[in-house]
């Protein structure tokens, strides 16, 4: 090939192939399906052919990979701070997730663990288990005045001017800009005019205590002969934090997951529209997470929580990693969250 110079580039492949034969070589065809994997929509569909049966439903996100090889379950990142974190988080919240057994600077692993994804199985009976478990999961956390001023700042730091900047990215990421739009037929201010209003005080008094981090059914593990939950996915810091986080964000991933399914939109069960004029999305739901939301809005009024806070921060979530995924989920994500934070704000939650 070094030999053909321009001919060679112009036949690519062929040319060392017939090089070969020319020389007396015996050259063979072996049929098989090939996948091209040189663009994103080859890609996708390469993925798709060689997806399993019962392969877990994992939204891509462009910095992480996941994978499962045997019994062992592979966590990668491009984020070698994350993959430290990560790993000693395990240790802080050993008996609710997964030992890691093997780490290096942008993966590590853990043992497949036996049981099923909570978004496939889940029943309201199922849930208030859940949420009982949960009770002793999220144990509060006894800080004094200092500690507690640099939690309310580090709330701060994670809701508001996080915020802020993954917009940013998602403007540029997309092409899109803040306008004022209307979302499904309702009128709509910027989203920066929302965001000043929201009382950024008031939001980052959260509860400190005991974290999972990205807390949803998708990384909840149900083992019916057992009887045990297993957490899995969690998150590897609470701004910079890996002991204390605010419980707030935790119950505000929980309603996340009970209003948007991963399930159904790995399965492409949403739809959304972004004209120079309007913005519309439609997302399905199921009845049981509709019923779980309902009962989760009772168990916060029953244990004391700020379901405002909770329905507030759930909107920010959305808005949060609207940058992270892919198109046009994004684009759903941005919206929903826009038009839930104007919701909350105007009407409450």
């Amino acid at each position: 090939m070094k030999q053909g110079g321009s001919e060679a580039i112009a036949g690519g492949e062929s040319h060392g192939l017939k090089v070969l034969i020319e020389r007396g070589f015996e050259v063979q065809a072996n049929e098989f399906k090939w996948f091209d994997t040189g663009n994103p929509q080859a890609l996708a569909i390469t993925a798709d052919a060689y997806k399993e049966p019962d392969a877990p439903n994992i939204l891509e996100k462009s910095n992480e990979a996941i994978w499962f090889l045997g019994n062992r379950v592979i966590k990668f990142s491009d984020d070698q701070r994350f993959i430290v974190n990560r790993v000693e988080r395990a240790k802080r919240l050993k008996g609710f997730v997964p030992d890691i057994i093997d780490s290096s600077s942008h993966m590590y692993s853990y043992c497949k663990v036996e049981g099923s994804v909570l978004s496939e199985v889940i029943t309201l009976p199922m849930f208030k288990s859940l949420l009982e478990h949960c009770e002793y999961f999220w144990a509060p956390a006894e800080l004094n005045d200092r500690a507690q001023l640099v939690f309310y700042s580090s709330c701060r730091q994670f809701y508001k001017d996080k915020t802020l900047e993954r917009v940013d990215l998602f403007y540029k990421n997309f092409c899109k800009i803040d306008s004022n739009l209307p979302i499904n037929g309702v009128d709509m201010p910027t989203l920066s005019t929302l965001l000043e209003e929201v009382d950024w005080e008031w939001l980052s008094r959260g509860t400190p205590g005991r974290f999972h981090g990205d807390f949803h059914f998708e990384n909840i593990l149900w083992n019916n002969t057992t009887n045990h939950f297993s957490f899995l996915d969690w998150r590897q810091d609470f701004a910079g934090d890996l002991d204390v986080g605010d419980i707030y964000y935790d119950l505000a991933k929980l309603l996340h997951g009970l209003i948007v399914s991963h399930g159904l939109i790995a399965h492409g069960h949403y739809s959304v529209s972004w004209s120079s004029t309007r913005i519309d999305f439609d997302l399905h739901r199921t009845q049981v997470l509709v019923e779980c939301e309902r009962q989760f809005g009772m168990w916060l009024d029953e244990k004391g929580y700020d379901k405002q806070k909770v329905g507030l921060l759930t909107s920010i979530i959305y808005l949060n990693i609207a940058a992270l995924h892919h198109h046009p989920y994004c684009l759903l994500l941005y919206a929903l969250g826009k038009s839930m934070l104007r919701n909350c704000l105007r009407e409450g939650y």
